[in-house]
């Protein structure tokens, strides 16, 4: 096999309420965290234990990043698709520093709320798949997730 996939899926919940921020030309762009946790009991005790993970998510999709301002908040949960991406940085004292993040890119990138709609909007699911060039969906008061026309 020649080719290669990087493709990141989560369902967890929403750590704090996310940070939006802008770039010089007003382009939104959403900062999550998201927890995923697995729970198993001990063999040898019998008691519960649970580990939870962290992951930072990046929202590059205007479309996605209007849901995400509207709609997610602290506790939200939420199934998203992405790429796994690691940044290099330096901090205050010149040091070189790895961030990695799943990124939701213009294109490739999904959400889903899975909590229950907010009152007076159905609105469930925002997804772009760039392979059909595409643009976000609007689903307004329909509960119909986009899809493409297969012929």
């Amino acid at each position: 096999m020649s080719g290669s996939v990087n493709k990141v899926i989560l369902i967890g919940n929403v750590g704090a309420d996310p940070e939006i921020r802008r770039t010089q030309a007003g382009t939104p762009i959403a900062n999550l965290r998201i927890a995923t946790s697995e729970t198993w009991r001990d063999r040898n005790s019998g008691e519960r234990k649970e580990k939870t993970e962290w992951h930072t998510v990046v929202v590059f999709n205007e479309g996605l990043c209007k849901v995400v301002e509207q709609y997610v908040k602290k506790g939200s949960k939420v199934y998203v698709e992405g790429s796994l991406q690691t940044r290099k940085w330096q901090d205050q004292n010149g040091n070189d520093r790895y961030s990695t993040e799943v990124v939701l890119q213009a294109f490739n990138g999904t959400l889903t709320l899975l909590d229950s709609a907010p009152s007076g909007n159905s609105r469930q699911q925002e997804r772009n798949e760039g392979s059909y060039g595409s643009q976000p969906a609007d689903f307004g008061d329909e509960d119909i997730p986009f899809a493409p026309e297969w012929r």
